[in-house]
């Protein structure tokens, strides 16, 4: 049964305990509330964290020479298709033929009126692989159809043969015939196609038409190469060409040469994120009389340094092997405003004036026998990136690290404080109801010792009146 205390005997409010309770929770609400603006900066911190991390990202997949690399091919794409290996790669300009494509050692039977139902019989497939191996595949009567067949031999990964039914149009009443051919293409990988036999068919099963083995043929910049395959590799460095047809005579260009373009986009990815560190820190460092900067990063020594550092390495004069130069002289400067502006035009101009100058400013220079590399402009960049960054004392790092602790110590307190108000509700609880309880019998011993006087009679006093 709830105990009920208050107006009845003692004359107190009946919610006393809430009003004591809501009075001892007002620290409680201010340490939430310090919580709070300290997780609106934690918030901004891990905002500039991100940033930042995102701009290492980049950096780590374009900050040296080959990784900025770009690569474009002009060719007969009718005639081969090109990939391009950018690590071992380099710009030239090669005349190329396809005389003969690679293909496989195939074969075609006879035809039969239905794949599933027309009964070839029983027994067995001989044939010879390249490497002078014997193989036998024995087809007995629940297999003895053309896709029954082609089912067996498939089943057999090691066979080095794949079969096929096909609908050839060749004959209406017999169109369909079963192809068998090897795995892999040229002349290395010719087969002696099977050898036949068969009893108790519907009609005989045997072998109409045979394609042999070759390898492709091609030449470059005058001179024949055969090759195994369509997919021809190493005889241009970090090149791969799928030769897709043939036609002799017919000589065309693979040109490799520099992608601006796509190096250019690299670089206005990087500037913008950038951009991003600097606009958050510009944004933060804006204030007035209205903004509180209990909950933001405004006037933060932290922001004020990273700035600072990201600064200094953008104005870095950079050594390459045509002289030292900054960024601004390939396109890259500040506005006004604080910020990076990227001048397309300009850093394709200069890339493709001196395509080594313009990545050594980028990416720095090894020089022979030095013990340390030339730092380049994403090198200056990144060093002060990681720095942040680096885990346990880095700029970011230690920030995110402090405002952590902060906030868990406030959740310690908050804990502490939240046991303290439940047993201090408990004992106030306690306290009141038995107050109320000896309010309660002072009451009601009050009123017996009023009715035993209402008892006993009129006085002596009155008696003698």
């Amino acid at each position: 049964m709830a105990i009920s205390f208050g107006s009845i005997n003692t004359g107190l409010p009946k919610d006393i305990v809430q009003q004591i309770m809501q009075a001892e929770r007002i620290p409680l609400g201010r340490m939430e509330e310090k919580k709070g603006k300290i997780n609106d900066k934690k918030a901004l911190v891990d905002q500039l964290n991100g940033l930042t991390s995102d701009l290492q990202k980049h950096l780590a997949l374009n900050a040296n020479g080959r990784s900025l690399r770009e690569f474009k091919v002009d060719t007969n794409n009718e005639m081969v298709g090109v990939t391009i290996d950018k690590n071992a790669s380099d710009v030239g300009n090669y005349q190329f033929e396809v005389t003969q494509l690679a293909q496989k050692s195939s074969a075609m039977t006879s035809g039969f009126p239905d794949k599933d139902e027309s009964y070839v019989g029983v027994g067995f497939i001989r044939y010879n692989l390249p490497d002078g191996d014997t193989k036998e595949v024995f087809i007995g009567a629940d297999d003895a159809t053309l896709e029954g067949i082609a089912k067996v031999i498939n089943k057999d990964s090691e066979s080095g043969m794949r079969a096929t039914v096909v609908n050839d149009g060749s004959d209406s009443d017999n169109p369909w015939r079963l192809v068998l051919s090897l795995k892999e293409t040229g002349d290395g990988k010719k087969a002696d196609f099977p050898y036949f036999y068969f009893v108790d068919g519907d009609r005989d099963l045997y072998l109409e038409f045979e394609r042999p083995a070759q390898d492709a043929k091609i030449k470059l910049d005058g001179f024949e190469i055969e090759v195994p395959e369509n997919k021809v590799k190493d005889i241009i460095p970090g090149v791969t060409i799928d030769l897709k047809r043939a036609k002799p005579g017919e000589e065309f260009s693979i040109k490799i040469d520099e992608d601006i373009q796509a190096v250019g986009t690299k670089v206005t990815d990087m500037v913008e994120k950038i951009n991003g560190i600097l606009a958050f820190i510009k944004q933060q460092n804006t204030m007035d009389e209205t903004t509180d900067t209990s909950r933001t990063l405004g006037g933060d020594i932290m922001i004020k340094t990273l700035e600072s550092r990201l600064r200094a390495s953008i104005f870095n004069p950079i050594k390459t092997d045509h002289g030292n130069f900054r960024v601004g002289d390939i396109g890259i400067t500040f506005t006004r405003d604080g910020i990076l502006q990227f001048d397309e035009k300009k850093f394709e101009k200069e890339l493709s004036g001196n395509y080594e100058k313009v990545s050594q400013v980028l990416t720095g220079t090894y020089e022979e026998g030095a013990a340390a590399k030339n730092p380049g402009f994403m090198d200056n960049v990144n060093e002060v990136i990681g720095t942040a960054l680096r885990f346990p004392d880095g700029l970011i790092s230690a920030r995110k690290k402090s405002l952590q602790s902060n906030i868990d110590q406030i959740d310690r307190r908050i804990n502490q404080k939240q046991r303290q108000l439940q047993q201090k509700e408990t004992q106030l609880k306690d306290k009141f109801a038995r107050l109320e309880s000896t309010i309660s019998q002072i009451k009601g011993q009050g009123a017996g010792v009023a009715a035993m006087a209402g008892n006993a009679g009129p006085g002596p006093v009155t008696q003698l009146g």
